[in-house]
């Protein structure tokens, strides 16, 4: 494995965890931090870094723009789900599935527009 991999592993995964252990003391900070494009924004960094190919990132940022739309189901059925009275992981389950039937009924849409 060579060094590049393990300082993008390290410092990916730093992000995570630091989100996770920040909204245990803050919910909103730690929910800042995951509202922030980190990952997407670390994903852009080493496709550059890979690639120094400027053209493939824009392509990569607009495709993460055009999929961030129906992922905001995600956050609008979980809490709903938890609200009508579901525990976590059904709530979790069931939103996720939501979602993904929602991608799955934009992909036509996303194919379109070059995502």
């Amino acid at each position: 494995m060579n060094l590049q991999l393990i300082i993008k592993f390290l410092l990916s995964a730093s992000v995570i965890t630091g989100a996770s252990e920040l909204a245990k003391r803050n919910i909103s900070l730690g929910a800042l931090l995951c509202a922030l494009p980190l990952t997407s924004l670390l994903v852009m960094i080493w496709t550059y870094v890979d690639t120094g190919d400027q053209v493939k990132v824009v392509a990569l940022n607009w495709s993460i723009f055009s999929y961030t739309i129906p992922s905001f189901v995600l956050f609008l059925a979980f809490p709903y789900l938890i609200k009508a009275g579901l525990s976590f992981w059904p709530s979790l389950v069931i939103a996720c599935a939501v979602t993904g039937g929602v991608y799955k009924l934009c992909q036509p849409l996303l194919d379109k527009a070059g995502a």
